[in-house]
């Protein structure tokens, strides 16, 4: 087993960053009402046939969102899949665009620099 798997989560840590950030995060949440215009800005969702996963609020909502409501309370199998979320479903390309002025991109940032401060990382080949 790698170093990186057998580090404990922070709790503490992580809801440090989200409370230096919860102003910005409590209003987009409350912002969103799921009216689905950013899905189609988003090439994923677009290509991987409309399959809601890839719809940048859902994933906003289910990866900070998620650390928020449970006041970053989260075991390492929970922040595998946020991990996920932030980086197999998201390639951070900024066009999602959010008629009420959500910075999903932004959102999704944090959640990656969270999941990087607990040693959460995608792993790539070394070819």
């Amino acid at each position: 087993m790698s170093k990186e798997k057998t580090l404990e989560i922070d709790t503490d840590k992580i809801w440090e960053t989200i409370d230096r950030n919860k102003t910005h995060i409590s209003l987009s949440l409350k912002l969103c009402v799921h009216c689905t215009l950013c899905a189609e800005s988003c090439f994923l969702y677009m290509n991987r046939g409309k399959n809601p996963i890839y719809m940048p609020s859902h994933k906003f909502i289910n990866s900070l969102g998620r650390l928020y409501k449970q006041k970053g309370k989260i075991d390492r199998k929970g922040l595998e899949e946020i991990k996920e979320i932030a980086w197999e479903r998201c390639v951070l390309c900024t066009r999602c665009y959010c008629p009420m002025g959500i910075d999903i991109p932004g959102m999704i940032a944090l959640t990656r620099s969270i999941c990087r401060e607990q040693g959460v990382l995608p792993q790539f080949d070394e070819n």
